[in-house]
């Protein structure tokens, strides 16, 4: 069996693909917030938002501060400006194959068109 090593990238994009972690963040853009005031907002369980936040904690998107008793989140350090890159080479590379691919598509229009009006 591969062994992967478990990459920054990795940590990023796994705290990424949850809505509920993509919908903290976008709260955290706009104030910090308790761990409380994000379980309330996102109705779900303390424990439960403890965890989602523990993922994006670990990521380094965001940073937790205990404050008496409680404990309060704000955007982390993690800018995502690698990911953010690495994503726009991809999309670079795809664009690149879906230019070549309308391409072809054009031509074989192209010839179908032509071969359509030879057979008239």
């Amino acid at each position: 069996m591969v062994q992967y090593v478990r990459t920054r990238f990795d940590t990023s994009f796994a705290a990424l693909s949850d809505a509920t972690r993509r919908g903290v963040l976008e709260q955290l853009g706009r104030a910090d917030a308790s761990i409380t005031d994000l379980a309330e907002k996102f109705h779900m369980t303390l424990t439960g938002m403890k965890k989602h936040v523990g993922v994006l904690e670990q990521a380094g998107l965001v940073t937790t501060e205990k404050v008496g008793r409680a404990r309060t989140c704000k955007l982390g350090l993690s800018r995502l400006e690698e990911e953010a890159a690495w994503i726009e080479r991809h999309r670079q590379l795809w664009d690149a194959r879906f230019d070549e691919l309308d391409k072809v598509v054009e031509e074989l229009k192209r010839k179908e068109h032509v071969d359509g009006r030879k057979r008239k």
